[in-house]
């Protein structure tokens, strides 16, 4: 299996409000770039969204090593908090409803497709590949904010 190393992150100027999302996919010295946004979305929609697109953009199942500075993220893949909240009709374990299942439902159909490593970092802390999709990321809002003055 290839090895691919993905860095994602999301912004949101207001939670709701314009937002962005990027991501960095690294293979063999290689890389590629996504991101986008939304008029109106949240911070949370926005990190998820980074990660289903770098997901769904490998064409083949590969190692992954995921990067992110989510909690909300990271621990709802590792923890299998996510998988339960599916099986439990997208309710947690408080019985509220799980917010974004239509996300978090694509994603895991994504990560299903290959053996990822989830490695949660501080955010806005130095770390090189973070701070370009926050950049990214904000510029993606951006897009939005500047159309709606």
């Amino acid at each position: 299996m290839k090895h691919v190393d993905i860095f994602t992150d999301g912004a949101c100027s207001g939670n709701p409000g314009p937002g962005g999302w990027a991501a960095i996919l690294r293979y063999k010295g290689h890389e590629k770039t996504l991101s986008g946004g939304e008029a109106q979305t949240t911070n949370n929609r926005m990190e998820l969204t980074a990660v289903l697109q770098a997901l769904s953009a490998l064409r083949e199942p590969c190692e992954v090593t995921l990067v992110s500075d989510s909690k909300y993220v990271i621990d709802g893949l590792s923890r299998g908090w996510a998988a339960a909240w599916k099986r439990n009709g997208w309710r947690k374990a408080d019985k509220e409803p799980a917010l974004n299942p239509d996300l978090w439902d694509a994603l895991l159909q994504q990560a299903a497709r290959h053996s990822v490593t989830y490695q949660w970092i501080h955010g806005h802390q130095g770390h090189a590949e973070n701070e370009r999709c926050d950049r990214l990321a904000v510029e993606e809002s951006r897009r939005f904010t500047d159309k709606a003055v």
